[in-house]
This record gives C-alpha cells, structure tokens and sequence, in this order.
C-alpha cells in the first residue's frame, strides 16, 4: 500500500495474461492498469482452450481439486484423450493461471491443439489448502495422493469427457516422482513422460543437495523404515510397469541427480518396454536455456501423439 492509500497487485485468469490493477482496500473500485490490448501488436489471435474448475471426492472423502482444459474445437458428448498432470514440490499447487503461459511441463496449447483434455492435479500435500491438506502426505507418497490423481481420472470418464483407452500422464521432480510410480500401479495410461523424477527413495537420499526431504516426509531414513520406502519406490515396483515411458532429465540437477532417471530408464529399457531418455546439457532441476526449454515442452506432445493417439512420427 502506498502513501495515497491504495494498494497494487497482479493477477491472471485462464483466458487473461498477468495483469497490474490497483485498488483502495476500502473502496469497491478496481482499476486495471495494464490490460491485455497491451500485448505486443504482432501477437497471435488464436482460439484457446476452455478451462475450468473441477472437484471430487477422493477415496477417503478428501475433497481434490483440480484444472481441466478442454480441446480446441470441444464438442459436447465426445470423448477426448486425456493427459493429466502433476505438479512439483510436492507443494506445488495448479491455479487459475493463463492458458497460453509456458510455466508448466505439459504443453496447454500444443495438446489441445492436438485434441487432448487435460487434468491437471493437486493431491493431498499440495500447498495452499491449509496445513492439514499440506501434511496429509506425510509418510503417504504414492498413496493417498495416487487415489486423489485417480478418482480425478474416473470422474472425467464417469462423465463421458474423457476416454479411458487414450490416456497419458506426465510431472516434473514431485509430478515425476508420482508420473514413475503410477506406470508402477497401473496400465491404465498408454504413455508417460517422466520429468527430472524420483525413482529411487532410497538412493535418492544419499545423492540429493536436499537430503533430509524424504527423511522428513517418510519420518525416517531408508535403514529405519526399509519396507515404506520400497513399497512407495518405482524402481522396487518396476516389475510391473507396462508403459511406453519419455523421460527428460537435467545433466547437471543437483536436486533429483540424473542417476534417479538412468535407473528408471534402464530398467524399462531391460523390460523391453518403449523408452528413451533425453539428457538436457548444462541443465540443474529446471531447463533454462530457451532452446532447451522449447524442447521440453515439445517432446512430450509428439510421445503423446504416437503412443496415446497412435500417430508416427
């Protein structure tokens, strides 16, 4: 707040860029600044896609919610392939944020553009609904956030939006991390990208710069609480994975150590199971280099299209 008494803030919606408003606290007038006719005169006019809102109970009455993004071109009473998204942290947390804006692993544009929905999550442990929602992934890692990811999943095809036999999943580090262990679970999704994603509790402690994060999460090391920690791991679960599987790994991360990523991808690869990893060079935990981070983006939507729609190259 300034000294005139009135206060500045940012905000953005689905379909409105980071916009600057300012408002009296004691006045119902808000005047918008900055608007989107200030975009630059050579930005595209495209069609975007519809977005909303959407809450389900999980299995254990949790309330979850979620964004969903409608294809472009979405009719109603059709069933859309579907990706789902995870998020980082695991205190990350999805909002009302613009469609257009390349922040997030998944490609908005580019997959509905494609024809995919998208859901993206916040299960249990995601920020921003209070403290016990923060915790109530403690010692649970693939768990109760797993139910929340999939009840989300069936809500979408118990309303006929979604079709079950085209579905994809994908997250980066906590979002890879839930990415590798739901291919672990189940073989409802014809393909996933694993981003910069924790595949190995145990190992992960001894490799990472932030090594009391599991300890802290799992109430314990891996020596202390052996059998959570496997039961809860990808690579102790790998046995069962059937999923064509992506992953994108930073050659430099510091936070979740390519070694996390090998160790899934030679596994699949001695499956037999289609696989690839693209090694990012110079990169930490997030992709900086804009060329980098183009492909980052762009990849997964081309795995898509091949093993979800089943489009070659």
């Amino acid at each position: 707040m300034n000294r005139a008494g009135k206060m500045s803030y940012c905000s953005e919606g689905f379909h409105t860029p980071n916009t600057l408003y300012i408002t009296h606290p004691t006045v119902d007038n808000v005047e918008k600044l900055v608007t989107e006719t200030d975009m630059p005169e050579n930005w595209p006019d495209v069609e975007m896609p519809e977005a909303e809102v959407l809450q389900w109970q999980s299995t254990d009455g949790t309330t979850i919610e979620g964004m969903v993004y409608y294809p472009i071109g979405y009719k109603a009473g059709t069933r859309y392939p579907l990706i789902v998204e995870v998020h980082g942290g695991p205190t990350g947390v999805y909002g009302r944020t613009y469609v257009g804006a390349p922040f997030n692993h998944g490609n908005t544009a580019l997959l509905t553009e494609a024809g995919f929905m998208m859901l993206r999550t916040n299960p249990r442990g995601s920020g921003g609904y209070g403290k016990e929602f923060r915790f109530a992934n403690y010692a649970d890692w693939g768990g109760g956030d797993y139910d929340d990811i999939m009840t989300g999943v069936d809500l979408l095809i118990d309303k006929g939006l979604a079709d079950p036999d085209r579905m994809g999943i994908l997250g980066w580090s906590y979002g890879g991390y839930m990415t590798s262990f739901v291919i672990t679970q189940t073989d409802r999704f014809k393909a996933a990208v694993v981003g910069a994603g924790v595949t190995n509790l145990t190992s992960f402690n001894g490799v990472t710069d932030v090594p009391g994060l599991i300890s802290d999460y799992f109430h314990g090391d891996h020596w202390e609480n052996t059998a959570l920690y496997m039961e809860r791991s990808a690579m102790f679960n790998v046995q069962n994975a059937k999923t064509p599987t992506l992953i994108q790994h930073g050659e430099n991360d510091a936070r979740v150590p390519i070694s996390q990523g090998k160790e899934l991808f030679y596994a699949l690869k001695k499956k037999g199971l289609p696989t690839h990893l693209v090694v990012y060079p110079r990169q930490g935990h997030g992709v900086q280099e804009p060329r980098l981070q183009l492909d980052v983006r762009t990849r997964p939507v081309d795995w898509f299209k091949r093993y979800v729609l089943g489009l070659e190259d």
